[in-house]
């Protein structure tokens, strides 16, 4: 495999992944609303340090510690915990109207800093670790072929769709401000901490099953 193929099907399986709804979707949406079109590379970021401590782990063995039932149901157990809590938090939060549209005009962020959230709603994912445990791991072997710079290369193509998606995520919330009333965004607030309870409980009851 050529670097630029690598390249080229890492950006767009990444690509494809970043566009599936999930936990980092959705905080993208709720924290763009707060704190701007910076939300999304912050949180890319927090998400790429994750990554890349992972892909090191991967290429020394940690493989065979992903793979334990065991590690993944706790990881399943605890993200979906996690879920429940941002999700719950938000819901509520939107639905008695403590968020605003104004919130950034005034400072008043909320939530942790986009970065630790990136690193946190990610790991939350069981399905994130059984990725890269398995179509992650198999690229991460095609790029090691190449060497170094095919396994640089592998995570820079992985990390600018992210960064990609997210950016314009972000992009078309702060865009959309001007146009969206606070009744429609706290309601759009709501859908989210839903989504975000239901996929808790997903995870959790799919903690049974690993």
């Amino acid at each position: 495999m050529s670097l630029i193929t690598l390249f080229f099907t890492a950006f767009v399986m990444g690509f494809s992944g970043a566009m599936m709804p999930g936990p980092l979707l959705t905080v993208d949406i709720h924290e763009s609303y707060r704190r701007g079109m910076k939300t999304g590379p912050l949180l890319v970021l927090g998400h790429a340090i994750l990554e890349l401590v992972l892909v090191i782990g991967l290429t020394m063995g940690l493989y065979q510690v992903l793979i334990q039932p065991l590690f993944k149901a706790s990881v399943a157990l605890l993200g979906g915990l996690v879920l429940l809590w941002m999700g719950w938090g938000m819901a509520k939060d939107a639905w008695r109207g403590k968020i605003s549209l104004q919130y950034e005009q005034h400072g008043e962020n909320s939530g942790m800093p986009p970065v630790l959230a990136g690193i946190i709603v990610s790991l939350s994912n069981p399905y994130w670790i059984i990725w890269w445990a398995t179509i992650g791991l198999t690229y991460i072997t095609q790029a090691l072929q190449i060497g170094t710079v095919g396994l640089a290369v592998f995570l820079t193509g992985h990390l600018l769709a992210d960064l990609t998606w997210y950016s314009a995520v972000s992009f078309a919330v702060v865009s959309g401000k001007k146009i969206i009333k606070e009744d429609v965004y706290r309601t759009i607030l709501v859908i989210c901490g839903l989504f975000l309870l239901g996929l808790g409980v997903y995870f959790i009851y799919s903690a049974t099953k690993f």
